[in-house]
């Protein structure tokens, strides 16, 4: 009875937080943890959170290549930079890409009104939501891994009440997961969005989350239908060739709207294709993936260099009607999509064990 009464008083104390995490908040005011400058990243949780000891950071691929051009891919100073954005803003969130990454580790705490019981302490997971409004603290920075964008760390972190994750796998090796899992929702969309006959292109075929997208893609086109890739990479490009993941490999610079427009279109024909898929980490190819699109044809901006104005500025100027979707990391299943394509395939399992374990 004493210790009942011991927790019961515990709990009653535990300060209340707001589910989307809004008690976390230092500036500005009245906003959400995602476009806020700057997070309370207390690792004391609030009634409704929970506490995750860090493992690995899996940062976005656009905020990754930022940080190692603008450091001459010195290690010292990524190290630095990294500790300086988190230090500053109490969440890794680039202050250029204003995108974050993803985050694996073990529970250590949950409040006692966390809304979802299928977490236990102990368990490992990783969290579905970006590390733009993820609190965080890093004690120390072990290892930065300039191939892959991961970042080993003794840290922790707080997941909010409306916070996803998944809880990792048996089946599939932690960094695996970590990696497929941080570009979940491309796939999910590309399930959605691509039907039977369609012609998709996939700009950026050839990373993690084009590598997906064009499993899926190629799931869903049937045997009617077409699915492009485009490339900068000759390596990428030849192991989407290799993988079987496209009917056609384009190898061009995204950024060279006209181009890739008329190698695209000499494949699609001049209206372009049904569903645009756009998977870069760098800048300006906002109106190559809008003039390949046919009219009332969709684009998918997964990219998180994206500029959203460029883009229906641009569609505008150039009398494109399509459909713009903005690249929404989540999707209703897209953890489980994402790891059954890791089962299923044996080459994009292969690939990725190669990558990231």
């Amino acid at each position: 009875m004493g210790l009942r009464i011991y927790c019961l008083k515990n709990y009653t104390e535990m300060n209340k937080g707001n589910k989307f995490g809004t008690h976390r908040v230092i500036e500005p005011k009245g906003t959400l943890p995602q476009p806020a400058q700057k997070l309370d990243n207390t690792m004391s949780i609030y009634d409704n959170e929970v506490l995750i000891d860090v493992q690995t950071l899996n940062i976005d691929s656009a905020s990754f290549t930022q940080i190692k051009d603008v450091c001459n891919s010195d290690t010292q100073k990524m190290h630095d930079m990294i500790l300086d954005i988190v230090g500053e803003r109490g969440k890794m969130q680039n202050p250029v890409t204003g995108s974050g990454g993803m985050l694996i580790g073990t529970v250590k705490e949950i409040g006692p009104n966390f809304p979802h019981d299928n977490i236990k302490v102990g368990d490992k997971v990783a969290t579905l939501v970006s590390l733009s409004l993820t609190p965080l603290k890093i004690n120390e920075i072990k290892n930065i891994n300039k191939s892959n964008d991961q970042v080993d760390v003794d840290a922790q972190a707080i997941l909010f009440a409306s916070g996803l994750y998944a809880v990792l796998p048996n089946d599939v090796p932690e960094k695996l997961a970590l990696a497929a899992l941080d570009v979940a929702g491309a796939p999910a969309q590309v399930d959605r969005l691509v039907k039977e006959g369609d012609t998709v292109c996939i700009i950026g075929g050839g990373g993690k989350s084009g590598v997906l997208c064009c499993y899926q893609a190629m799931q869903k086109v049937g045997t009617k239908g077409k699915v492009i890739v485009v490339e900068y990479s000759q390596e990428n490009a030849n192991r989407i060739k290799d993988l079987g993941l496209a009917h056609e490999v384009i190898v061009g610079d995204a950024t060279n709207v006209m181009d890739i427009y008329e190698k695209v279109t000499a494949i699609s024909g001049e209206d372009g294709c049904d569903v645009v898929i756009n998977n870069v980490n760098v800048a300006s190819t906002e109106m190559t993936s809008i003039l390949i699109t046919k009219d009332r044809g969709c684009v998918y901006f997964f990219s998180m260099a994206t500029s959203f104005t460029k883009a229906a500025l641009g569609a505008e100027g150039v009398g494109k009607d399509v459909d713009m979707i903005v690249g929404n990391g989540y999707a209703y299943g897209h953890a489980d999509l994402t790891l059954d394509i890791i089962r299923k395939s044996e080459g994009i399992r292969e690939l990725f064990e190669k990558l990231y374990v």
